[in-house]
């Protein structure tokens, strides 16, 4: 399934990685793009898409702005036991859905997760190579994990969950339409009900954010939002010493990362944007509380 809002060539471009895959029968698949406009505006293109494809296409129009309420509504269209996630910006290679489902038979996982290699070609020379670390899974601070059951879980886009696996029929928490991360939350709940996670080295897929987040300000913003999810993780799960023990920890990465990202950059060193990073996200796990929330998702116009 594929969530979509006003992004008519990321689309186009994820939708045709999509109808190229190899290696399953036709009829195990099926496309359902879920298109959270308020207005129906990718209609058109799926019924087109749909006249040709090779398999089952499925347009859902969701015009309550929000990425929970979008994938609830897409998984509420969608038929099939498996459901493979592929965000707008991302193109997969064609194998790319015979990995993802490879992988799960060989481990027996309730949700396999595969690589994602970030592309920027629009952002600035000296901060290009972070960003594209940024934007890709692993990500910057986690090494690549092995083909395997995996420990622990990552965001959404390039999964394979196993639909009996999931809590509910709507498990997308929709007090996280605006500011995200209501894939970790959702994968952190299955987790804790002892789901089981794979990791698919050969399931891999592009991604090409777009434009306007290809920038410093837009990932380290991002960074500090990640940073909060562990302490705000721990106050959900009503752990109030393991949250103090998030946010002093995030205090120490502040302090010392903020300092070597200026030596850094006052030097040319190529490495202060990743110093900057580090420091973004020990901010976040500092100041988690419902202010410093800030909205990624759910615009309606």
């Amino acid at each position: 399934m594929i969530p979509t809002q006003r992004r008519p060539g990321p689309l186009a471009l994820a939708a045709a990685s999509i109808l190229a895959q190899t290696g399953l029968a036709a009829t195990a698949i099926e496309l359902v793009i879920a298109d959270n406009d308020a207005t129906p505006s990718a209609e058109t293109f799926v019924r087109l898409l749909s006249e040709t494809a090779p398999f089952a296409v499925h347009y859902v129009h969701e015009p309550s702005p929000g990425v929970a309420n979008v994938r609830n509504a897409a998984l509420a269209r969608a038929r099939g036991r498996f459901i493979a996630f592929l965000d707008d910006d991302e193109e997969a290679p064609d194998g790319w859905l015979a990995a993802l489902v490879g992988a799960q038979s060989a481990f027996d996982a309730d949700v396999v997760f595969g690589p994602v290699r970030g592309r920027a070609p629009l952002a600035p020379s000296a901060a290009r190579d972070y960003l594209e670390r940024f934007f890709s899974r692993p990500g910057i601070g986690y090494p690549a994990p092995t083909a395997g059951p995996l420990q622990g879980y990552f965001g959404c886009g390039n999964s394979l969950v196993r639909r009996a696996a999931l809590p509910e029929a709507d498990p997308f928490d929709v007090a996280r339409n605006r500011i995200g991360g209501e894939d970790d939350l959702l994968f952190g709940q299955m987790a804790a009900s002892g789901a089981r996670f794979a990791w698919a080295p050969a399931a891999w897929v592009w991604e090409d954010p777009a434009p306007e987040r290809q920038t410093l300000t837009y990932a380290l913003t991002r960074a500090f939002a990640y940073g909060q999810g562990p302490t705000v993780a721990a106050v959900a799960q009503h752990r109030p010493l393991l949250a103090a023990r998030w946010m002093v920890q995030g205090a120490i990465q502040a302090v010392l990362f903020g300092a070597a990202g200026a030596a850094q950059w006052a030097l040319r060193r190529p490495a202060w944007p990743l110093a900057l990073d580090r420091s973004a996200r020990g901010l976040g796990k500092m100041l988690w509380w419902r202010w410093f929330k800030i909205s990624f998702y759910g615009r309606s116009a």
